[in-house]
């Protein structure tokens, strides 16, 4: 496993998310808390970028049929998602945000 810079991931505010492609891994990047999370991008349901739903207390909500996710954990909180989505590794240092594959 290798630790990855993720570029401009410190512009982030609380309780916003970006999308990041890394190879064809696609992640979403959250601040949250002043805490940095990374997650698989797509919802375990049905295919929908979860970057572009909803983050309010830690859990991001898909934007096609409002399934939640826990940023933190991964765990599918309601229907219809029933399968918990990946979450990576995240570090801060130097004012740096690093994930790790």
């Amino acid at each position: 496993m290798a630790w990855i810079e993720i570029n401009d991931a410190g512009t982030l505010q609380n309780d916003e998310v970006m999308p990041l492609t890394l190879g064809e891994r696609q992640l979403a990047v959250f601040r949250s808390d002043d805490e940095y999370f990374v997650t698989d991008n797509v919802c375990t349901h049905q295919y929908a970028l979860l970057s572009d739903g909803y983050l309010e207390d830690g859990c991001i909500e898909c934007p096609l049929h409002q399934a939640r996710f826990d940023i933190r954990t991964g765990k599918a909180m309601c229907a219809p998602a029933a399968t918990d989505i990946r979450t990576y590794p995240v570090k801060f240092e130097d004012s740096r945000v690093w994930v790790e594959l």
